[in-house]
């Protein structure tokens, strides 16, 4: 009985320890892990048409329940056949990091409509998570050729251009974006596709290329926001401002003056 006791005792300091670890540290240095998807929704409703379980599904996304959106997405398509609702389980699938479903979704929903320019550009985005730009351009310039008035279809191209640190094009895709929607850049930030940049030296460079592109716009205020961030990231070329062109109406700001002049050190990896 003393022996179970004291098994029964070690078992518990076992699972119990690391917790204790992890509640006792800064939570600076605390992990997380994101509890696992459960369904939360009724089923789908036999009887229910397309259209119904289609608008479900959308509720349900938006609601980030994604395994009860997935539900509603599959039952509307067992009905019927739909390149659009192909469409939205690969956006889902895709928030959900199932890469390889959402892949087969956007391509299913590409063999429905080989004219569907969106299926086209969030395929780009599943091969662009997997690191596959040289997919991801043709895939993102295929979604142009198909509709030319869609910033985010430049702005993932402009990323996808970035991470292969072909920098000329990235500006000429990135300022089609800004021209076509001058906060394109603030909302993929937020909720889809960024530059994947390995070092320092690149986000950097990033950084600077953007201030340029809002300076050309005459967008002072996002050009010095960028204009510090390039120099907080340790942006070696720097002084290039003074010479680039499009910094002209920037540097009449008293602003870029204080900002050239205390030079914000740069923020160490």
């Amino acid at each position: 009985m003393c022996h179970q006791s004291q098994l029964a005792a070690l078992v518990f300091a076992i699972l119990v320890t690391p917790l204790q670890l992890l509640a006792q540290a800064s939570p600076i240095d605390q992990v997380q892990v994101a509890a696992p998807q459960i369904r939360r929704a009724d089923p789908p409703a036999g009887n229910a048409s397309v259209s119904e379980l289609e608008a479900r599904g959308d509720e349900l996304r938006a609601e980030k329940s994604y395994l009860d959106a997935l539900d509603y997405y599959r039952a509307a398509l067992a009905k019927k056949s739909d390149p659009k609702i192909y469409n939205k389980m690969g956006i889902v699938e895709l928030q959900m990091q199932r890469f390889r479903e959402s892949q087969k979704s956007f391509e299913r929903a590409i063999r429905s409509d080989g004219h569907f320019a969106d299926a086209y550009n969030n395929l780009g985005a599943v091969h662009y998570e997997e690191r596959d730009y040289r997919k991801a351009i043709k895939l993102y310039l295929k979604a142009i050729d198909l509709r030319h008035d869609v910033a985010s279809y430049y702005s993932n191209l402009g990323a996808a251009y970035f991470s292969r640190k072909d920098f000329e094009k990235a500006v000429q895709a990135y300022n089609q974006a800004l021209q076509l929607d001058p906060e394109v850049l603030d909302r993929t930030s937020r909720t889809g596709v960024t530059a994947q940049l390995s070092s320092p030296g690149d986000r950097a460079h990033y950084s600077y290329v953007m201030a340029k592109l809002y300076a050309k716009m005459g967008a002072t205020d996002r050009s010095l926001e960028y204009l510090r961030k390039a120099m907080e990231e340790g942006y070696k070329g720097i002084d290039q401002v003074y010479k680039d062109t499009e910094f002209e109406g920037v540097r009449k700001d008293p602003r870029f003056v204080a900002l050239m002049t205390t030079r914000p050190p740069g923020i160490p990896e």
